[in-house]
């Protein structure tokens, strides 16, 4: 497939997810509070060029206990942080304890979108190696974008390799069945390179499935297993081996129009002083997009 040339946007909304400035932490951790003040990471997110920020659910939670609510709004404003993210809610499709679990993480979710503007929050699919029907998971997601559309935002399901929703086929079915206009993708050019994702597909996709895309780079070949090939070796855009301006072409051929989110999980990166994680990851990344002077 020849995927056209479109041009990308010269003022792009970059987002700085979650672990890109959360610090000395790890997504597998027991414990994935940062230890980064909050007003420090919007700030250096803001100083670098970041236009969003994210944040991890038992940071999120452990904020509004300690800040409140108009503290953060607060932070937020005051650094012209735009877009909101919040992470990650695991096994809203399950059953038993598992679901309990997810409501309570859905619950807080919902409430913090609510009250602090998140403009979607990110969900993913079984990461335990269990298999659900496309119609079970189109049902619980309907319901899941349902909420989040009585609080104003939206969901974005991120696609990764070893969980049950891996491949753009899957994700597009489970959206389809849903059939919700705030539900959607979130696509990585990590995950998508590890789990094998033609990014020709990914071009020939119609943007209303895509939620939300992030950005970051890595060695051509995996070191480890996947799961810590994805959160100790990721690279910054340019100094790896993945396509990045292919995939960001292939985005572009779709039409899709909003943010793109920078998630940088490396040992590397979580060694480094907050405002040097913002200003690099920034840097690198925006140097794959047409500078301003480009603006017609």
């Amino acid at each position: 497939m020849t995927v056209p040339a479109i041009a990308l946007p010269s003022d792009p909304l970059l987002v700085a997810a979650y672990f890109t400035l959360a610090g000395d932490i790890s997504p597998f951790g027991a414990c994935t509070i940062s230890p980064i003040p909050f007003a420090q990471r919007a700030e250096a997110a803001a100083k670098a060029g970041y236009r969003g920020i994210g944040i991890g659910h038992q940071d999120l939670a452990h904020l509004l206990d300690t800040l409140g609510v108009a503290e953060m709004r607060r932070i937020l404003s005051g650094n012209a942080l735009e877009f909101l993210e919040l992470e990650v809610l695991l096994d809203w499709f399950a059953t038993g304890e598992r679901r309990t679990i997810s409501d309570q993480v859905r619950a807080l979710l919902l409430k913090a979108a609510d009250s602090l503007g998140a403009a979607h929050f990110k969900a993913a699919g079984d990461v335990m190696g269990g298999r659900w029907p496309i119609e079970h998971m189109a049902e619980s997601f309907a319901q899941l974008c349902d909420d989040a559309a009585a609080v104003g935002t939206g969901v974005a399901i991120e696609l990764f390799p070893s969980s049950s929703i891996a491949d753009l086929a899957t994700g597009i079915a489970i959206v389809d069945g849903a059939g919700r206009a705030n539900g959607g993708l979130l696509l990585d050019i990590w995950h998508m390179s590890r789990g094998g994702v033609n990014l020709s597909d990914i071009a020939a996709m119609d943007a209303r499935y895509i939620r939300h895309i992030e950005l970051d780079d890595a060695d051509a070949v995996q070191i480890g297993t996947i799961d810590e090939d994805t959160v100790d070796r990721r690279r910054l855009c340019g100094e790896g081996d993945l396509p990045v301006a292919e995939f960001l072409r292939c985005v572009a051929a779709t039409g899709y129009d909003g943010a793109y989110g920078v998630e940088i999980l490396s040992d590397e990166n979580r060694r480094l002083d907050v405002q040097a994680a913002a200003t690099r990851s920034f840097d690198t990344t925006r140097s794959f997009f047409p500078s301003a002077s480009a603006k017609s």
